[in-house]
């Protein structure tokens, strides 16, 4: 490794400051992300957002290195953003510059960091609390960072995101490859239920990521979680 490089381990937790001046984020192994490339958080962000005429209200699962969240503040439309992190260490780091731009990021007063299981927060949250809840823990249910992760694409996970959703909103899941199983749990949870596509360019080469959209009715009319 080139003396410019770094490297900070923290149980499954590594951030790699590398020598081309990118932060590479890696957990239990798994590549996570990095700051060369960040166009598909902030594409979950203002994909997720234009799907919903008012999002006052978001919850983020999943903190990464904070650029879904950016993407999020910079929608005027959002008054409040829950982001929930399983990884105090990584929340750490944002506070406190490891990450250089995470200061900034965090001291927005619209911001709410809970160090917790996003399942947990969904499961314990109070009915209709948010618009829009955007899951980006994993890269997909196929790519798992944590085995345990498992359960949150299922149906009683999801109903739980739903039940904390208010009518009319929307939850979305962030996934790099496409998950049919998903969208037809999803089908089961929500009212409606689709598969949105969307092309990429990682440093010119093309790739489909995929966001699976899951809408409540508005006006409280609803068929039901499918969860029975």
């Amino acid at each position: 490794m080139s003396g410019s490089e770094s490297v900070i381990v923290d149980g499954g937790l590594a951030l790699r400051h590398r020598a081309d001046g990118h932060l590479e984020l890696r957990a239990n192994g798994i590549f996570v992300m990095d700051t060369r490339e960040t166009s598909t958080e902030k594409a979950l962000a203002t994909h997720a957002l234009e799907l919903h005429p008012a999002p006052k209200h978001v919850l983020i699962g999943g903190l990464g290195l904070g650029f879904t969240l950016e993407a999020v503040l910079t929608d005027p439309r959002v008054e409040a953003v829950t982001v929930v992190e399983i990884e105090p260490r990584l929340v750490e780091w944002m506070r406190t510059g490891r990450i250089p731009h995470g200061p900034d990021l965090l001291k927005d007063e619209r911001v709410h960091i809970e160090v917790a299981d996003v399942a947990v927060v969904l499961r314990e949250s109070r009915a209709e609390a948010y618009d829009v809840v955007l899951l980006d823990v994993d890269n997909g249910p196929g790519y798992l960072v944590h085995d345990a992760n498992g359960a949150l694409y299922e149906a009683p996970a999801l109903a739980d995101a739903r039940r904390a959703t208010a009518p009319g909103g929307t939850v979305v899941v962030w996934s790099a490859a496409k998950a049919p199983a998903l969208l037809e749990v999803m089908a089961q949870v929500f009212d409606d239920a689709e598969a949105l596509s969307y092309p990429v360019d990682l440093q010119g080469h093309s790739e489909t990521y995929w966001l699976y959209v899951g809408r409540l009715a508005a006006g409280g009319v609803s068929r039901g979680n499918g969860t029975n």
